[in-house]
């Protein structure tokens, strides 16, 4: 009888063993995919944090029969976003500080045609320095306004002329690199991640600095606001605290014409104010 079992080059097979050592050596497994990423940006990410994370660049077959043989719980929820050409990144650091960090890392490239907009592409206002002739046709037909001054081309305002997830037309791709303007950004991203057999979608670790840091200063106040209202002493709120009750205190002093060092002077500066008043309509009616 034959034997049916496919057999694997050793490389492959060797391969399997890797990945699969690997994926249990550390606590995070990120895919990202490689459209657009340049061999010198994975050879920079390797060499900049070599003692922090793997990046290993296999056929998908092969990362799926490896991750697999783990045994890891719930990985089956990860490898189903083994699509593409996709590098996988063995790492202990959390799937939102890689996500940020490997952000950074991105470059500005040319568009071509049949690029999607990474983000909202925009042509601003202002002299192009390119000379009036057949490439009017191309601005006519993204909608950027234009004027002839001096003899160059003139943009009349800043124009949008795709949003983020918007196909790139070949005109557009050749107005821009004549322009100079390199919209798609391009580098490593994490498209998946698998941590303690959670498996997380790019949109789960997405963060905008700016949003959250805002976010955090506004809670930070309404908690604030609630523990002096409530008067819960903390060390941050002692102070405000003791000041609203001061306050409150001598508004009700001055409310009840309560006498101390401190109401006195007010006290008896207002009711003179009130005798003056009074003393002057009195005079007014003979």
């Amino acid at each position: 009888m034959k034997n049916t079992r496919t057999k694997y080059p050793q490389s492959k097979v060797q391969s399997i063993a890797k990945i699969a050592e690997l994926a249990k050596n550390y606590n995070i497994i990120a895919v990202s995919n490689l459209h657009k990423v340049r061999a010198s940006q994975i050879m920079s990410l390797r060499k900049n944090f070599r003692t922090e994370l793997q990046v290993y660049v296999a056929k998908n077959k092969l990362a799926i029969m490896s991750l697999k043989k783990t045994g890891l719980k719930n990985i089956e929820s990860f490898i189903k976003n083994l699509k593409g050409q996709n590098a996988l990144i063995m790492t202990n650091i959390n799937p939102f500080k890689l996500y940020l960090m490997l952000e950074k890392s991105k470059v500005n490239l040319p568009a071509r045609s049949g690029d999607i907009a990474t983000d909202p592409i925009m042509i601003s206002s202002g002299n192009t320095g390119i000379q009036p002739g057949p490439v009017l046709s191309d601005f006519k037909e993204s909608k950027v306004p234009t004027r002839i001054d001096t003899g160059s081309i003139w943009v009349a305002k800043d124009t949008i002329v795709r949003q983020k997830g918007e196909k790139i037309s070949p005109k557009l791709a050749g107005l821009l690199a004549r322009l100079d303007i390199k919209p798609i950004r391009a580098g490593i991203s994490i498209l998946a991640a698998y941590s303690d057999g959670l498996a997380f979608r790019e949109e789960d670790i997405q963060i905008d600095l700016n949003e959250y840091q805002s976010s955090i200063s506004q809670s930070f106040q309404e908690a604030m606001a609630l523990a002096i209202e409530s008067s819960y002493f903390t060390k941050e709120t002692i102070t405000p605290i003791l000041v609203k009750a001061n306050i409150e205190g001598l508004a009700l002093a001055f409310s009840a014409e309560y006498l101390t060092n401190e109401t006195a002077s007010k006290i008896v500066t207002d009711n003179l104010l009130v005798a003056e008043s009074v003393m002057a309509a009195l005079r007014k009616k003979g």
